[in-house]
């Protein structure tokens, strides 16, 4: 589909194509900008540890050493992301405890830095109970080595804190990439729901509009060609009744792409009498309804049109009653014909009543059929009133 014709489909609100283009590839770059802030996160603090070794003057051994266990510890940290975080076991925990607690022999506080990586790696891997467990053990192990390296409390303290804040920013830091990319995943689903929901209501519309048009449009014109010569004036009055619903069909195909497409229960109910009259259905249409909200006359409308639209179609009606009536706050439409084809008088693979039922389910109304006695054919539609006029008030 072109992006003309997806514009004309969102109706007078919708944004140019390239505004859209230019926010969903905004909202593509979250989650890769929230990686990219969890790995610039993990590289500072792993840089700080890195200078402090090389502070000491090691040598060039024990400085490839140091640079080895951090790449190691960063990998570790970043298979963390995605669905591998929640399936991490014991090993994959024991494997970054020996890099965060087995350098210390060689670099010695300059390595305390590290178990906070293991700390947030707990928080995240471990069930609640047994990740607070962990977490509490390991900055406790962390203050106790300082107090074997020094034996300040000062230091200890330090110590303590900032294996507290490092597990904190790779917890949190981790969780937020994470949620970006939870919250961009579900509003990918979100707009691919928008779009389906957006494609059935504009099938559903020009079923219900063009399917009832063209129904009066084949009707009339067979009429007309049947008498072109024996009654020319009832004819050309068939003709221009043609060509007024053909008018009224484009318009309202030009509706439906703007998204303003609004129905008269009392223009409806004119023309399927005009359009029963021009089939030799004889038509008895009662409306006995104070007035209605728009949008509730608006699917009584709809209704009124697909219903004798499938009479035509699918019986050989030679009655049609039509009632339409409000009692409190419920609007019913009743449709009765005879004529009825085969056991439900209507056709299997159509989706006239399909859609119907969708529309009426929308307004929290529903939708019954049945075939009755005397080969006739019931359709049934009741909506809610009250709902509805408040809604519009307000």
């Amino acid at each position: 589909m072109s992006r003309r014709n997806q514009n004309l489909l969102a109706g007078p609100g919708h944004r140019p194509a390239h505004t859209d283009d230019e926010g969903t590839r905004a909202l593509r770059l979250a989650p890769k900008l929230a990686n990219l802030v969890v790995g610039i996160v993990f590289c500072c603090v792993g840089l700080l540890a890195f200078v402090m070794v090389c502070a000491q003057g090691l040598g060039p051994l024990a400085v490839f050493g140091a640079l080895t266990c951090l790449i190691a510890l960063f990998v570790m940290q970043l298979g963390l992301f995605g669905s591998r975080a929640g399936r991490c076991g014991s090993g994959y925990l024991a494997i970054q405890a020996v890099l965060a607690y087995l350098p210390m022999l060689a670099f010695g506080k300059a390595w305390l830095g590290m178990p906070g990586f293991l700390a947030g790696t707990a928080l995240l891997t471990l069930p609640p109970i047994r990740a607070a467990a962990v977490f509490v053990l390991i900055v406790a192990s962390t203050g106790l080595l300082q107090w074997l390296f020094t034996g300040f409390t000062v230091d200890i303290a330090y110590t303590c804190v900032v294996t507290v804040i490092t597990a904190l920013v790779v917890y949190g830091s981790t969780r937020l990439a994470k949620l970006v990319a939870e919250v961009h995943a579900n509003r990918a689903r979100l707009v691919e729901t928008a779009i389906a929901e957006e494609r059935g209501r504009f099938a559903r519309d020009l079923h219900d509009l063009l399917g009832s048009s063209l129904s009066s449009i084949t009707v009339k014109s067979e009429l007309a060609y049947r008498i072109a010569q024996q009654n020319p004036a009832r004819a050309q009055t068939e003709f221009a009744e043609v060509l007024d619903t053909s008018r009224q069909a484009l318009a309202d195909v030009r509706a439906v792409a703007r998204g303003a497409r609004e129905l008269s229960l009392d223009r409806e109910a004119q023309t399927v009498r005009s359009l029963l009259s021009a089939a030799d259905v004889t038509a008895y249409v009662e409306i006995d309804c104070a007035a209605l909200p728009p949008a509730v006359s608006g699917v009584l409308a709809t209704v009124l049109r697909e219903g004798v639209t499938n009479v035509l179609r699918h019986s050989a009606a030679g009655r049609c009653a039509i009632t339409v009536r409000r009692q409190e706050s419920t609007a019913t439409i009743e449709i009765v014909n005879d004529g009825v084809r085969g056991e439900t008088g209507r056709d299997e693979t159509g989706t006239g009543l399909t859609n119907l039922s969708v529309r009426v389910a929308e307004f929290g109304g529903t939708l019954h059929t049945e075939t009755l006695p005397g080969n006739r054919f019931r359709l049934l539609v009741a909506v809610p009133v009250r709902e509805h006029a408040v809604t519009e008030a307000a």
